[in-house]
């Protein structure tokens, strides 16, 4: 029983001290690269709802090495800066794996 504790209170350091580590890779990379959003789809905006909701977007981004690839994210937004098709955001994105992106700043009203 001594023995199933030891390996309990080891593997809650390891994870103690990994998750900031993996939480940290998560994010943009320092070798990512800055792009455009172009939105080209969004979920429809909610008529009788107030507050942050969540939006479906469709888009294509396109920078230095990727010509309209087609992303898209769910993400939470206030209901009055509902996002818009055509709107462009700025973005970056890994240049290896165009699908890993992030938003480059805060998604501002269209």
């Amino acid at each position: 029983m001594a023995e199933l504790a030891i390996m309990l209170l080891i593997i809650g350091a390891i994870v103690l001290v990994a998750a900031p580590w993996i939480m940290r890779r998560r994010g943009a990379g320092n070798d990512w690269v800055p792009g455009t959003l172009l939105v080209t789809g969004v979920s429809p905006r909610p008529v009788d709802l107030t507050g942050e909701q969540y939006a479906t977007i469709t888009g294509v981004i396109n920078g230095p090495t990727v010509n309209e690839y087609t992303v898209y994210t769910r993400m939470v937004v206030d209901v009055n800066a509902w996002p818009t098709m055509g709107q462009l955001i700025d973005v970056r994105y890994s240049p290896g794996n165009p699908e890993k992106w992030a938003f480059a700043s805060p998604v501002t009203d269209p």
